[in-house]
């Protein structure tokens, strides 16, 4: 494993680090709590140091499950947590809905508290605003609470994390150029790179670091899917349409050159491909399987993506991969006639 240095910190983190909202949603196919614990212990024996989670995942699960699982270790990780939902308020959901958010300084002091307590500690290394718009961006006491946080040494550092979907440019550099944060988080991959290109350009002139979450397009660059890929009732993918598996996997074939060498796997590929920034601190795939996290955490084993490689690939996107509507729909047409 390798480490990169969070903006102008002390704070190390790994080049791959674990999204716990994979372990504590129950979005991505049923796992219980003693598997979670056990596969966040597997990363961290793997080289895994930085577990990034929010105090709405399974309504404070994800945090409680870190405590669990890394008891009598909090100086040897690094966590990440975010807070700016009420859930406590508003914990009904329906669907993918978001709640509403509170920005004011009693919120946000109640919620760091409550994260602190299910933690099982006494500060938190990164703290996020939890898919900040543009008011939380532009609320003066939002972060003056944050820096508040700081110099009673209940956080480390802190900075935004956007979404819930792509998007966000505005906010995400307003945040950079006018905040004092450390890092954001944000969705990057091989298939998705705007506005993730222009935020890292952001980020390389303000000196800020990025956490790069969605590093493979939902699945579609871990090289698994196929025409015929369905997905469980409860699993968050299953809104996705078959238009989007058909044309991911149509743009996933022509990245084949990635790993024609047979040194990297397309998972591993796509983590490299953000990690060719430095501005990117670290990644979060989505691990729900030991085999997946082996894979994964081998990545900075790995060759880097060479500069011809990289080239290819932003000609690829440049060209949206060489797609045209017809193109995409004759195609999926052949593999129906295939299946």
């Amino acid at each position: 494993m390798e480490y990169r240095r969070l903006a102008d910190t002390e704070i190390e983190v790994s080049e791959v680090g674990f999204g716990v909202w994979t372990v504590s949603t129950g979005w991505w196919g049923e796992i219980n709590d003693e598997q979670s614990v056990q596969l966040l212990r597997r990363a961290y024996e793997e080289g895994i140091n930085y577990f990034d989670t929010a105090d709405t995942y399974g309504s404070g699960k994800g945090e409680t499950l870190l405590a669990d699982a890394f008891d009598g270790m909090r100086e040897e990780i690094v966590i990440s947590t975010k807070i700016g939902y009420d859930f406590y308020n508003y914990t009904e959901r329906r669907g993918q809905q978001e709640r509403p958010q509170n920005w004011s300084e009693e919120f946000l002091r109640f919620a760091l508290e409550q994260s602190l307590k299910r933690l099982d500690t006494e500060y938190v290394d990164f703290l996020q605003l939890h898919n900040a718009k543009m008011d939380a961006v532009e609320s003066d006491a939002a972060f003056e609470i944050m820096e508040e946080f700081k110099k009673e040494g209940k956080i480390r550092s802190y900075g935004v994390a956007l979404g819930p979907k792509i998007g966000w440019l505005e906010e995400g550099q307003k945040a950079m150029r006018e905040r004092n944060i450390s890092s954001v988080q944000m969705i990057y991959n091989l298939l998705e790179q705007e506005p993730g290109r222009d935020l890292i350009e952001t980020a390389r002139e303000t000196g800020t670091s990025l956490v790069v979450r969605v590093p493979h397009s939902s699945g579609m660059l871990e090289g698994k899917y196929t025409k015929d890929t369905t997905f469980d009732m409860n699993d968050h993918r299953r809104h996705r349409s078959k238009e989007w598996l058909l044309e991911g996997l149509r743009k996933v074939e022509q990245l084949d050159f990635l790993t024609a060498s047979g040194e990297r796997t397309l998972g591993q590929a796509a983590l490299k491909f953000i990690l060719a920034s430095p501005e990117v601190a670290s990644t979060l795939p989505n691990i729900y399987d030991k085999e997946q996290l082996r894979e994964f955490a081998a990545t900075p084993e790995t060759p880097d993506l060479t500069e011809e490689e990289l080239v290819h690939v932003e000609e690829l996107y440049e060209n949206n991969f060489g797609l045209k509507d017809n193109q995409l729909s004759a195609w999926g047409e052949k593999l129906t006639a295939e299946g």
